[in-house]
């Protein structure tokens, strides 16, 4: 919703400031000019990136319209199952907590949290790193230094519609200028005629500068960057889990890792412990030993 309504502030700005220095505003409209700078945009954008980047571009273009990046409850939903998979881990053998990491999908655990077996691909990497530790073999250093390059190669692959978006911002106004050329070309066809029909060819050629310019700063490069925006906040859950995990491998009780993994939230979007007590630990605490009741109150 902001996003549009940046785009209608925007334009109302634009068309009624320049409306309001007497301008005509059917003068800006030259279809052509913005056909000349949107399909060669769109043509050099094609040839710079892969399919796979272009598609993700349209999705991350309606993520960022939307406003996807994780909520309060998004939040709460992964801690209260790392709660309860560290704890089965700490109470209960291999062979018992095995079967929720093979098929998670199938999982009565996972199924409580829908948000979490909602995002495949954060799953999959709760998956594979409650695995490792179920193993026994890894050192919490070396799961860490794992997990690190992991979501530093994932958070590439999100941020690539954000880089190629700021490429063709960038070339945009360059672009723009292209379009200009091609209209003085035209315009200079008809030297012959009238003044009137003259000077209207050249003000259609400079449109296609100020459309480059404008499509450039106004439009392209602000989308780029929400886009950026709203997949840095996805990623956030990856710092959760990395976190919560490493805390639980390092020694700590199941809430006391789970209070690890709420601090690297943002602070503006923290859950208080309180919050995270209710929603997550006491709902999924059922069950649990006492003495692991009484070390998550005196953690509160």
């Amino acid at each position: 919703m902001a996003v549009f309504i940046g785009i209608v502030i925007t334009m109302a700005s634009l068309l009624g400031g320049f409306a309001a220095m007497g301008g005509h505003i059917p003068v800006i409209w030259q279809p052509w000019e913005f056909v000349i700078i949107g399909g060669t945009a769109a043509g050099t954008f094609i040839i710079a990136n892969s399919l796979k980047t272009v598609r993700d571009t349209g999705a991350a273009t309606v993520e960022a319209m939307r406003g996807q990046i994780p909520k309060s409850r998004d939040y709460l939903d992964l801690l209260g199952l790392l709660y309860v998979l560290t704890r089965e881990i700490r109470a209960k053998g291999r062979n018992e907590v095995e079967p929720h990491i093979d098929d998670p999908n199938e999982s009565e655990i996972f199924k409580r949290f829908s948000r979490v077996l909602a995002r495949p691909e954060l799953t999959s990497f709760v998956c594979d790193y409650v695995r490792l530790m179920i193993i026994g073999n890894a050192r919490p250093h070396e799961i860490e230094a794992l997990m690190d390059e992991e979501i530093q190669t994932h958070r590439r692959e999100k941020l690539k519609p954000y880089f190629a978006l700021m490429t063709v911002a960038e070339a945009l106004p360059a672009l723009g200028i292209v379009a200009a050329v091609l209209g003085v070309i035209k315009a200079m066809g008809a030297l012959d005629q009238s003044p009137q029909l003259l000077g209207s060819l050249i003000g259609a050629a400079l449109v296609g500068t100020f459309a480059g310019i404008f499509m450039s700063y106004a439009l392209v490069g602000p989308l780029a960057l929400k886009i950026k925006h709203t997949r840095e906040h996805q990623m956030r859950l990856y710092l959760i889990t990395k976190q919560t995990l490493l805390a639980f491998m390092n020694g700590a009780l199941p809430q006391i890792a789970v209070e690890h993994g709420r601090k690297a939230i943002a602070a503006s979007d923290r859950p208080t412990i309180d919050e995270v007590e209710s929603e997550t630990i006491s709902q999924s605490a059922r069950g649990a030993p006492a003495n692991d009741r009484a070390a998550m109150q005196g953690a509160a």
